[in-house]
């Protein structure tokens, strides 16, 4: 009898000691599953780049002189739809005498001049998805701007001699239907933070995942995350601190995704939620909405290949 208690007492004298030694266990296996999955991380963005970096080359090697349009010359493409709002906008702010009306002060510019992309092929799809009609829409940064655009009388109908429409008459470029215009403060912004040490402050979106917890094969970026902005466009902020990535880019694309070839977005069905595009012309609008038949080319979009630089959104 007196052997098993003398072995009782040894095991509660120890036990402190280890559950000591369980906690330190415990501890690097969370230390060493947290590790697992930075490396993991780290392993889809080096895959996501180096699907990026293969569907460039294959772009540059298909074409040896690619194009490439400034912004200057992507308005004077707009200046040729001489009914659009986007059109009379864009002679104002190029007019010295119409370029301190309240509503230019205000805009931000034509969503078709504010992002550059690093292909053709990216760009004709990415002006497809979106529709001609967003790609001339102008962008405000408040809503104090939005309402300079156009006036009404008494009854609510339209002053043809107010705001764009009166600029537009006098002119001669009257508009014809309706335009989009995008209020940037009315815009819910992305709120998760950005990639660290990202020049172009690329938004930190998680990767696509399928359920063996891969990234999927040809999955190159985000929309919202392949768009390039120029220096201008990076240091501009709302009044709230926000920047066009994160509230005009981010309400355009939110979280579609794009790949290199449409049976590799096919195969990622799984993980798109918010749709997805591919490089050769394959678009899910939206989770179970599919866009079918052949791409049409945008009127404002170019059928130049531009490769080695990045082309303007258009």
């Amino acid at each position: 009898m007196s052997q098993p208690n003398r072995q009782l007492n040894l095991n509660n004298d120890n036990i402190e000691s280890f559950s000591d030694q369980i906690k330190q266990h415990e501890d690097n296996i969370e230390f060493l599953n947290s590790q697992s999955n930075r490396l993991t991380e780290s392993v889809l963005d080096l895959q996501v780049s180096l699907g990026r970096y293969h569907s460039a080359n294959v772009i540059s090697l298909e074409n040896g002189n690619g194009a490439f349009h400034t912004e200057e010359e992507t308005a004077e493409q707009i200046l040729k739809k001489e009914n659009s709002a986007a059109s009379i906008f864009c002679w104002i702010k190029s007019n010295s005498q119409t370029s301190n009306l309240a509503f230019v002060k205000d805009a931000v510019g034509v969503v078709a001049t504010l992002a550059r992309v690093e292909s053709d092929d990216l760009s004709r799809i990415l002006s497809e998805y979106l529709g001609l009609e967003t790609m001339l829409a102008i962008v405000c940064s408040t809503n104090e701007g939005v309402k300079a655009l156009e006036k009404y009388d008494p009854e609510g109908t339209i002053n043809c001699n107010g705001g764009l429409h009166g600029i537009g008459s006098r002119t001669e470029r009257r508009i014809k239907g309706r335009f989009v215009v995008i209020c940037l403060e009315d815009l819910r912004p992305f709120v998760g933070g950005f990639v660290a040490n990202d020049p172009q402050k690329k938004l930190a979106l998680p990767k696509p995942r399928l359920p063996n917890g891969e990234c999927p094969p040809g999955f190159l970026d985000y929309a919202v995350n392949m768009i390039h902005l120029d220096t201008n466009r990076l240091s501009f902020l709302t009044a709230s601190g926000h920047g066009l990535r994160e509230t005009l880019f981010y309400g355009l694309f939110s979280r579609l995704q794009i790949y290199k070839t449409r049976n590799e977005m096919l195969l990622a069905l799984p993980c798109i939620n918010d749709g997805a595009l591919s490089l050769d012309g394959g678009m899910i609008r939206k989770c179970g909405m599919f866009a079918l038949g052949s791409r049409c080319r945008s009127e404002v979009s170019s059928n130049r290949w531009r490769t080695g630089r990045t082309s303007r959104l258009y």
